[in-house]
């Protein structure tokens, strides 16, 4: 137990140090001018961070499999196939004549209603069968993903650049409007999972197991599933998709902080989210130039380790 905390307190200080590191490194502009600009990049950051990494774990916990994410599971490929169709069939005009906070609105409850719809029906019908709910997910996501490429194809090159530019998730020109928003859903959803930490617990142990030592299976996991897609949708409709992120997150939380209280490793997951976004950026901005932006290397380091866990899941 003392391993643990001694971990927790450590990433809470690479979380300071973190979040210092993007305020004050490489200044050059006037301080008031960049500590504004860069603290708002921040808070998204941590928001995002906080929000992909606790709900990634909590839905690992649920499906009962260290590879499934909400975005493994179609959310990301979702995402891109809504922006596609709105420039396919109104315009890329729509995406500025829409406005941001009604683009929010409608990516939110899209994917938030995407999400119970999906993950009800897959827990309902299949249990925890890690096979079943891989296949689901790899079917749902090249389907949208397919659908996306074959609206974009038929773009004008003009429609095509300017639907790149929201299909990359960017944390240099976050609405500040939408970021409160943002951060106060996703406060809400953290908060509302505190009391479900322990029951997260039993639900960890298998459906079996948690009816025979009565919890009520079928509720906790209703209203963890609903936090889920909360936190996975804002975060996503706030800056765009990010495949990996919330797999990597997860797996390096089990991996540095040895214990199954969810007590420790829901708090510990936010906290290696915010790590790897605001860390992510710190590389993006002071080694890449900004020659990329922070969903290509999350993606590409995410990749590699989803297929490594995969061989992994196939050997055992």
């Amino acid at each position: 137990m003392g391993r643990v905390r001694h971990t927790v307190l450590g990433l809470g200080v690479a979380v300071a140090l973190a979040m210092l590191a993007y305020l004050v490194i490489d200044v050059e502009a006037s301080w008031s001018y960049a500590l504004d600009l860069r603290s708002r990049q921040l808070a998204a950051l941590v928001v995002v961070g906080a929000a992909i990494g606790a709900s990634s774990l909590v839905f690992q916990t649920i499906a009962g499999s260290r590879i499934l994410t909400p975005g493994v599971m179609g959310f990301d490929a979702l995402y891109v196939f809504i922006q596609t169709v709105i420039v396919f069939t109104l315009g890329p005009t729509a995406l500025q004549l829409m406005g941001i906070p009604e683009r929010f609105l409608l990516n939110t409850g899209l994917l938030a209603l995407f999400g119970l719809i999906l993950f009800r029906w897959l827990f309902r019908a299949h249990s925890r069968n890690l096979f079943v709910l891989v296949l689901v997910g790899i079917v749902i996501g090249a389907l949208f993903s397919s659908l996306a490429t074959l609206a974009s194809r038929m773009l004008s090159p003009d429609d095509y650049l300017t639907l790149q530019t929201v299909l990359f998730a960017s944390f240099n020109t976050v609405n500040l409007q939408l970021l409160l928003v943002t951060a106060a859903v996703t406060s809400v959803g953290l908060v509302a999972l505190v009391p479900m930490l322990r029951s997260l617990d039993v639900v960890d142990l298998g459906r079996d197991a948690a009816l025979g030592l009565g919890l009520d299976y079928h509720r906790a996991v209703t209203r963890a599933l609903l936090l889920v897609t909360l936190l996975v949708a804002t975060a996503t409709a706030l800056v765009g998709p990010m495949l990996f992120l919330g797999l990597l997150v997860a797996n390096l939380t089990r991996q540095v902080v040895p214990t199954h209280r969810h007590t420790i490793l829901v708090p510990a997951a936010a906290a290696v989210g915010v790590i790897c976004t605001v860390g992510g950026q710190l590389i993006v901005t002071h080694v890449f130039a900004l020659n990329t932006t922070l969903s290509v290397i999350v993606n590409l380091v995410g990749g590699l380790y989803f297929l490594l866990l995969l061989l992994k899941a196939v050997r055992l």
